[in-house]
Parts: structure tokens; sequence; C-alpha cells
């Protein structure tokens, strides 16, 4: 494909056989009624089942997909970062490959960067009411306050791994991003707030997949989680970091 496309998709993958199929199927379905033109780009941070090989053949298959395979695992971030770099669109975005946030709120959030709304839309994640859920959001709501009272990132949800953006505006914030691992969202938007970046948030619904194992490791990210958070306060506030 020698035409570049409007949106980039960035979809990192690690260990997605499972859900692979249905989910570029459910995305591309999106993306196509959008009337956007768009390609995908599958990152793989090192799986160990057939997502190599599902990727390979979506990319024979569908001439707007492409691919880059990680030689080791660097983490999510790291692998959306990979993305970033290698997409082509002027407006990028990325979502986890589940689609526990469906792929329906792509169009929108295309639209209002499209638009000149926004440099960067972000996903905020609404829970569907269970007992799981309601842990992540008690999580989720602690670590917003400390991000907040920290950073004065006035309650955004700076862990969705659900945005989209500007790419010429987002660059020099990922030159600047350190982390590689699931704190790469975190990082993003307070780069992004300190650049004066205009950030917009959305509603968009999490659904737990029950038949996938999450990547995420509740005590061992959450304790690095607040760990990289100390190492980014006190960066900035020796203004290691423009």
């Amino acid at each position: 494909m020698n035409t570049r496309p409007d949106f980039s998709l960035i979809l990192p993958c690690c260990n997605e056989e499972s859900v692979f199929d249905a989910s570029v199927q459910s995305i591309v379905s999106i993306l196509y009624n959008s009337r956007v033109s768009f390609e995908i780009v599958f990152v793989d941070d090192l799986s160990h089942d057939a997502t190599r090989q599902l990727i390979r053949k979506a990319c024979q298959k569908n001439s707007f997909c492409r691919y880059l395979f990680h030689p080791k695992n660097i983490g999510r971030g790291g692998a959306v970062a990979s993305g970033i770099r290698l997409s082509r669109g002027d407006i990028v975005g990325y979502m986890d490959i589940d689609c526990e946030v469906s792929p329906v709120y792509l169009p929108q959030m295309i639209s209002l960067v499209r638009s000149g709304k926004a440099d960067i839309v972000v996903g905020k994640r609404i829970y569907r009411t269970s007992l799981i859920s309601i842990i992540r959001e008690v999580l989720s709501l602690g670590y917003k306050t400390i991000i907040t009272v920290l950073f004065k990132t006035h309650g955004i949800d700076t862990e969705s791994g659900y945005k989209v953006f500007y790419k010429k505006t987002f660059l020099p914030v990922l030159s600047a991003i350190r982390s590689n691992g699931w704190f790469w969202d975190t990082e993003s938007i307070v780069l992004s707030q300190r650049k004066n970046v205009r950030i917009v948030e959305i509603p968009v619904l999490f659904m737990r997949r029950f038949d996938k194992k999450s990547s995420v490791r509740l005590v061992g990210d959450s304790w690095e989680y607040i760990k990289n958070v100390w190492e980014l306060y006190w960066r900035l506030r020796t203004r290691e970091t423009p």
C-alpha cells in the first residue's frame, strides 16, 4: 500500500491467539465504516503462542496491515512506542487487541482530532459492575488520586490504554518517555500536559474478558507502578525532562 493513510491504529500483541481473529475482524469492520483511510500496525512483543503466524496471515490477506516483531519482550509501552514510530498516518491511535474496550469509539475519537478539538483523545473507562470491576475501579481511583495530587492531571484516566492523537504533536512527548511497561500510558499523559497538549476525554465502557488471561500482575505491577510514579515525580522536579 503506497498511499499514506489518514489514520494508523497500533495493536500491541503478546500471546493473543485466543482473541486475535475475532478482534481484528471487529476492528476492521468499524474502521471501514468510519470512511477514513487507515492502516493497522501490529507490534508483537515476543509471543509464545501462534500470534505471530496469525499476524503474518492477516498482513498477507490485507494490504492495510503491517507488522513489527520484537526480538525480545520489552513491555506493552515499548510495543506501542515502536508502532507509533512505524506508523504513517497523521492521526495515530492504539488499543488492546482483546477489545475489552470496543473499537466502536474510534471514529468519534478520530473526528475530535481531525476537527482540531483535541490533540489527544483519551478513553475514560467506565466499568461494568462486577466484583472484579469494583476492585479495578477502587485501585484505579487510588492511582488516579496519587497522579492528580503529584502531577495536577485533574482526574484524567492516565492509565487508559485507549487513545487517539495527532502524531506530529505527540512525537516530542514520545521522545521524552522512559517507561516501556504499563506506566507508559500515565507518563505519556503527564508529559503531554506539561507540554500544553490539548487533552479531551470521552467515556468508554470497559468489559473484562474472562476467556483470556490478563498479562497484568496485580501485586508486581502495582509496586512497579508506584516506583515509576516517584521516579517521574523526582525527575520532573529536578527538570531532567522539559
